[in-house]
């Protein structure tokens, strides 16, 4: 998750998805805002029944006009696919190698992450996690979260549009301890005594990540401390009443991450029937309608031509090179590192479906940039691609140019390719605040940073950031950045007055 969630995913004719989010799961592949939201229909929020007739030819449309609105909704549906491909692995599939808990309840993890977790790309090793899945169906639940003042942590709500729509936690709360209800698209009632906050989610299924800082491997046993008083209740339960009837089983169709290489319009079909249509959605909804994907009818691409099987292939590697544009050119450029505002609410996408991708894409589950904000490393400072199978790099600190953070910063290392992390001798797989006080200073006082796959030495070890034996990717997260009224800030995102410093070869 990007930071929770987050490989590049890169499409070929032969390899629809290369490594979106690549996971090792134990099924096969082809197995199978903080304020209320704007309104939306009342499309329901089950899944309707499958037609039994397959998906045809669409009638009245050319293969150039079908292709053209493939491609438009490879870029819409993207996000919503690898949401439902994620949820599936973490809280429907019990044998899945990723699987956390069932829905309504909080896995800890009393751990970083690392090289091992597959599911979700540019995943942070930052914060040891707390997730779990939401089913608001039957009922809001309540989070009840403790006094937090000695570290950071945050708890951020996402739906099925992958829109962040509610924080608790450090920043958003003040570290204070509370309960928050979190209401479903069809809930309607009163803030009931006791709960200081409402969210209200667009989609009937949500993801509630809680992140929690880590000082060191030696603290862990004071963030399991703090992990234990995060809780989850139905709302009856919260407030001692029965509980109502329970919502009907989900049924979904089940997916996994690795499988979307091969099933993304079935999956994407498959999400839509637990999507409430939007306002800002309908156009591309009834787009994807009328070529045979959405809620009630049952795609199937072998049912096509071979020129509408080919157009659609071709339709996801255009909508993917587009992502890619976007990710390459519509972020801002500061010395090499990629800075942009990309996750957000729904009224920051504001049907900007591209721009939605791209923030999947880059990692799902990333924070607001009020929350955090991430600064992407692929190219060096003269623009090359950082390949540490053939070079050694590092970047400096200057003194008193450390990332302006309430909280922390860090860098953490990817496999270019996969953007997942790689296993390495001394299983570091950042740099952070705290790994600061015990680097080797330069004489100037600046910190340098080696980037590169062998270690530099025992003496600048400290400072090393183990790197792959393939192209590298980087991603420099700021946790709680200083606002943009202080004089030195990464605020607004591209345009601050702190700049990073740039990746240099080192050899």
């Amino acid at each position: 998750m990007r930071n929770l969630p987050h490989g590049t995913f890169k499409l070929a004719t032969a390899s629809i998805l290369a490594v979106a989010i690549l996971s090792a799961c134990n099924k096969p592949a082809d197995q199978a805002a903080t304020t209320a939201p704007a309104s939306t229909t009342t499309a329901p929020a089950t899944a309707a029944p499958a037609t039994t007739k397959p998906a045809t030819e669409a009638d009245g449309l050319t293969t150039a006009q079908f292709k053209a609105l493939a491609e438009e909704g490879f870029i819409y549906g993207l996000p919503l696919v690898m949401n439902y491909a994620i949820m599936n692995e973490y809280a429907v599939d019990p044998n899945s190698s990723q699987f956390k808990a069932p829905f309504n309840q909080i896995k800890n993890e009393a751990r970083v992450f690392t090289y091992k977790d597959t599911a979700v790309v540019t995943a942070n090793s930052d914060t040891p996690y707390s997730l779990g899945w939401l089913d608001l169906r039957a009922e809001p639940m309540v989070v009840t979260i403790p006094t937090v003042k000695d570290r950071y942590y945050s708890v951020m709500l996402n739906d099925g549009h992958t829109y962040n729509y509610g924080y608790m936690g450090s920043r958003a709360t003040g570290g204070k301890a509370g309960s928050y209800m979190v209401v479903g698209p069809d809930w309607k009632g009163e803030k009931p005594a006791g709960i200081d906050e409402v969210f209200h989610s667009l989609t009937p299924f949500s993801l509630i990540a809680f992140r929690t800082q880590l000082m060191n491997p030696a603290d862990m046993p004071n963030v399991e401390k703090v992990q234990a008083q995060y809780k989850l209740r139905p709302l009856s339960a919260f407030l001692g009443q029965p509980a109502p009837a329970a919502a009907p089983n989900p049924d979904f169709l089940p997916a996994t991450t690795a499988g979307i290489k091969e099933n993304f319009w079935t999956y994407l079909g498959a999400a839509l029937a637990y999507i409430p249509e939007a306002d800002e959605d309908k156009d591309i909804r009834a787009k994807l309608a009328a070529i045979g994907i959405g809620p009630g009818k049952k795609f199937d691409i072998k049912s096509l031509s071979p020129e509408r099987q080919q157009a659609m292939v071709e339709a996801m590697k255009a909508g993917d090179d587009k992502v890619e544009t976007y990710l390459g050119s519509g972020l801002t450029d500061v010395n090499g590192w990629q800075l942009g505002s990309l996750p957000g609410d729904r009224a920051h996408f504001n049907g900007d479906w591209l721009m939605r991708a791209g923030a999947a894409k880059a990692g799902i589950y990333g924070n607001d940039a009020v929350e955090a904000v991430y600064l992407f490393g692929r190219v060096d400072s003269k623009g090359q691609v950082i390949d540490t199978s053939k070079h050694n790099y590092a970047f400096t600190f200057a003194k008193g140019e450390l990332p302006p953070v309430n909280a922390f910063w860090s860098v953490t290392m990817y496999d270019g390719k996969s953007q997942l992390m790689i296993e390495n001798p001394i299983n570091r797989y950042l740099v952070n605040t705290a790994m600061v006080s015990k680097m080797k200073k330069n004489a100037d006082g600046s910190v340098t940073i080696y980037v590169q796959k062998d270690s530099p030495g025992k003496a600048k070890e400290a400072n090393w950031l183990p790197a792959p034996n393939e192209t590298a990717y980087m991603v420099m997260r700021l946790y709680w950045p200083k606002p943009a009224t202080e004089s030195v800030s990464v605020l607004p995102v591209g345009k601050g007055t702190w700049k990073p410093p740039g990746v240099v070869r080192a050899d």
